[in-house]
């Protein structure tokens, strides 16, 4: 599904096809925020003591119980931003193998079965089914990050991908700011209404089930941007003019991610280090989950 020409920026955010990938984003951050934003209190509340070996989740924990029960939280807070990582990585190479648009089919199919699963987990007292439903959410959270600028490139072409994607971030802003009231209202309101702390997310995450469900449809509409919108020869001579381009890239990929070459080794490193870094603190923490 890549296109054979670039659409200007001044056309290319006034299209369906990029209101509908805004609203991919939009949904699946928002799911994805609402998880991070819940991810430790909802182990706490669901799991309690089960998380310290009590057979009674319920009953009452010492203070050294506590502890434990806040240490395993912080154990899932680590994995959350370690397959946040991973998931940018991983997703953005398979979707040069299945394509962008098959990549966000299965970000949305294989989250509502996830999410769908996660108050299962609960009610069976399986926390380690739990955690793992957890952080394949919070791979395609990162994933979806990671794979959308390629493709913007595969709709709008490779020339203005960055200044398109620019403006598709807004979707991002706006899901940053939804997805945490939306699980504060839901939980204070059943919290008001009597429901038990370790159901209160049920119906919360199947809200967010409800919106990938939106997602995948916006997704299944997005279709190649009319030959009509392509910039003609003198247009992308022009704008190519005005940005000492060149050159014509090749790809979406080679558009999206930049040549490779001892500058990209350069790069890599500066990243790479601090990447392990955290990735050395990310599995310390979650340490404690096992």
């Amino acid at each position: 599904m890549i296109t054979m020409g670039h659409v200007h920026l001044r056309q290319a955010w006034r299209t369906k096809q990029f209101w509908l990938i805004w609203s991919v984003l939009f949904l699946n951050v928002t799911a994805g925020i609402a998880v991070i934003s819940m991810a430790s209190p909802m182990l706490q509340d669901v799991f309690g003591g089960a998380l310290v070996g009590l057979e009674d989740a319920s009953a009452a924990l010492t203070a050294s119980q506590k502890a434990a029960v806040a240490a395993a939280a912080a154990g899932l807070v680590g994995l959350i931003s370690l397959f946040n990582s991973v998931g940018r990585l991983f997703w953005a190479s398979l979707s040069d193998k299945i394509g962008r648009k098959n990549t966000y089919y299965t970000f949305f199919v294989l989250g509502i079965i996830v999410y769908c699963l996660l108050p299962t987990w609960g009610h069976m007292g399986a926390p380690g089914l739990f955690v793992i439903s957890i952080c394949i959410i919070l791979s395609m959270y990162g994933g979806g990050f990671a794979t959308v600028p390629a493709y913007l490139a595969d709709i709008f072409g490779t020339q203005m991908v960055g200044a398109i994607h620019g403006r598709l971030l807004t979707a991002w802003s706006a899901a940053g700011l939804v997805g945490p009231v939306i699980i504060t209202l839901l939980r204070e309101a059943q919290l008001d209404a009597g429901v038990e702390r370790a159901l209160v997310y049920d119906r919360t995450l199947y809200i967010m089930a409800g919106l990938l469900l939106v997602g995948l449809i916006c997704n299944s509409l997005v279709k190649p941007v009319h030959k009509s919108l392509h910039m003609d020869e003198e247009e992308l001579a022009r704008e190519r003019a005005l940005q000492h381009d060149t050159h014509i890239s090749a790809n979406a990929e080679t558009a999206a991610r930049g040549r490779f070459g001892p500058l990209g080794v350069v790069c890599w490193l500066a990243v790479g280090v601090p990447f392990l870094i955290g990735l050395y603190i990310a599995i310390a923490k979650a340490a404690a989950l096992f």
